[in-house]
């Protein structure tokens, strides 16, 4: 992390007795260039059940290295915490950012994440009207249970903790696992899916957004496709990077970090993505 600074462990907020916590990653050069940069809110994956912020140092240094500011925050997860304490998060920890004295410019403040995190980034996005990167989101929970009720739901085998993020859920389709994580954000409740199904609650009042997935990874392509749908027929723009094989969200870096910064640069210039 040559030249990026990181201070850890910032508290952002509380829920109830649980003390929130945020990463901020920067690079100081000058009072005026630090003003004018631009944020980004970086959220980790893990199924909303497990991950956590110091997992995201390679993409936040990235980040830093494109000449964004970076907050990256944990959340509460499944199944203590069930849908929407994850999304309430996360858009606490935009609050806070945009609250706190961090030098950054606050007309331009992004979300980015991958796998559940790519599905938060998108939720923050329709909430805020900000832009968002979302590599590998899951976005139309009631329609995937639905598609696989024919299939037990199945926790995986993978040790999540020991393994870094971009090696996570890289051999393609797990059904079952898939739905077990969906059905786990919401203790099993299956009368919250369909409010926790991004796709389903789109606005014009959303963001646009950058939406990456492999083309025969964990999470089907067709839910992808589902999510730019409903955001066009909100009149939002939006990109949609197909990538060949079976690789998941930080799985792909190498071919999405690109797109995606030049994503970003655009929608803080004000150009169409």
């Amino acid at each position: 992390m040559t030249g990026t600074q990181s201070v850890l462990d910032v508290e952002y907020g509380t829920a109830g007795s649980v003390s929130l916590l945020l990463d901020v990653y920067s690079r100081a050069t000058s009072a005026e260039t630090d003003a004018a940069r631009a944020a980004i809110i970086l959220v980790h994956g893990g199924g909303w059940f497990r991950g956590d912020k110091s997992k995201e140092v390679t993409v936040a240094t990235m980040l830093v290295d494109a000449g964004y500011i970076v907050f990256a925050p944990n959340y509460r997860e499944a199944p203590a915490a069930t849908f929407p304490a994850s999304r309430d998060d996360v858009l606490t920890a935009a609050h806070w950012a945009l609250s706190s004295d961090w030098a950054f410019d606050r007309s331009k403040l992004a979300f980015f994440g991958g796998s559940a995190g790519g599905n938060l980034v998108v939720e923050a996005s329709i909430a805020t009207g900000r832009p968002a990167v979302s590599w590998s989101g899951i976005f139309d929970l009631l329609a995937i249970v639905e598609q696989t009720d024919d299939l037990p739901a199945t926790p995986t085998s993978q040790d999540l903790n020991a393994m870094k993020s971009a090696d996570i859920n890289q051999t393609g389709r797990n059904d079952a696992f898939l739905r077990w994580t969906i059905l786990n954000e919401v203790g099993n409740d299956r009368s919250l899916l369909a409010e926790a199904s991004t796709a389903r609650h789109v606005t014009p009042q959303g963001g646009p957004v950058y939406l990456a997935n492999s083309l025969a990874e964990f999470v089907p392509v067709s839910d992808a496709r589902a999510m730019q749908s409903a955001l066009a027929a909100a009149g939002l723009a939006s990109t949609l990077q197909l990538i060949p094989g079976t690789h998941h969200a930080e799985g792909y870096t190498a071919a999405a970090i690109g797109p995606s910064l030049a994503f970003l640069a655009g929608a803080f210039s004000g150009k169409r993505p």
